[in-house]
């Protein structure tokens, strides 16, 4: 018994990291319906930026953050305006982003794999080996640091939804894209800014990724599909859904692997989520998209 309560508070740690990797997909979608297929190579390419600042500087992968993520919203914002912007009507608009965003994960992919090649990377902070006991219950330092920050960074995301007058715009154009124009709402500067917050937490999530996980320029696509099967299974848009399921998904990720084996933990999410696709294809809290 003690062997599977360890297991799953490894899972839980973990998953909470997948929660905020995966929260910044589902708000794209969730607000511009944007299927963002480069957004796990924004990740990689923050991971390579916190990992050289790491080598060169000797910057905390973790206090990285705090320069990285208004870097990234920064280039979020630029990314939506140059190529977003100028399709939002489309009546093809959300094929067109998957077109779009798989070009531009191509794009980036290839401009790390020619100046960083295919080595694996891993920046190695102190505290990435060390652990403490509570009670009979190992917890390592990494990992908790890591799960941590990433409840404080959606706790911080689900307060500005909530509590600020952006918040109030995303949300209503989450709900509804046309009635929140309708009453006031300025839409494309509402999507602009929503892009530009899922870049920033690509860039949070990339700081962990840069210590947590080995990393090289082409693994972005192992990534997306994972990140992919948590949006969908806790329900595209919805970040309760995305974090619920990371959670849930972490957790029995790390129960496969300890019972099965390694090479069967993917196969955990990919499972999960064919299993929810046949009860209620939109996910466990998806609604109907509205125009």
């Amino acid at each position: 018994m003690t062997e599977i309560v360890q297991v799953v508070i490894f899972g839980f740690l973990l998953g909470g990291v997948y929660a905020l990797f995966a929260s910044g997909l589902t708000l794209a979608f969730g607000v511009m319906r944007i299927v963002n297929l480069a957004h796990a190579v924004f990740i990689v390419a923050a991971a390579y930026a916190v990992f050289f600042a790491f080598e060169n500087f000797g910057i905390d992968p973790l206090v990285s953050i705090v320069f990285i993520m208004p870097v990234a919203f920064v280039l979020g914002v630029g990314i939506y305006v140059l190529f977003f912007g100028r399709i939002e009507g489309s009546p093809r608009y959300v094929e067109m982003t998957v077109l779009l965003t798989f070009g531009i994960a191509i794009m980036i992919e290839g401009l790390l794999g020619w100046r960083f090649t295919g080595i694996f990377r891993q920046a190695k902070p102190a505290y990435l080996t060390d652990a403490f006991f509570v009670g009979d219950f190992l917890f390592p330092t990494g990992q908790v640091y890591a799960a941590l920050l990433s409840f404080v960074l959606l706790i911080g995301l689900w307060a500005f939804l909530r509590y600020t007058r952006t918040g109030y715009g995303i949300r209503a154009t989450m709900q509804n894209r046309s009635a929140a124009q309708l009453v006031g709402v300025n839409v494309r500067r509402v999507s602009a800014i929503s892009f530009g917050i899922s870049a920033a937490l690509a860039g949070a999530s990339g700081a962990m990724m840069s210590y947590l996980f080995p990393f090289f320029p082409f693994r972005h696509w192992q990534w997306i599909a994972l990140l992919l099967a948590l949006v969908v299974l806790g329900g595209m848009g919805s970040l309760k859904g995305a974090v619920i399921g990371a959670l849930v998904l972490g957790v029995a990720s790390s129960l496969v692997v300890d019972q099965i084996g390694a090479a069967w933990g993917p196969m955990a999410f990919y499972g999960a989520l064919f299993a929810i696709l046949l009860v209620r294809p939109r996910g466990l809290f998806g609604k109907e998209v509205a125009a």
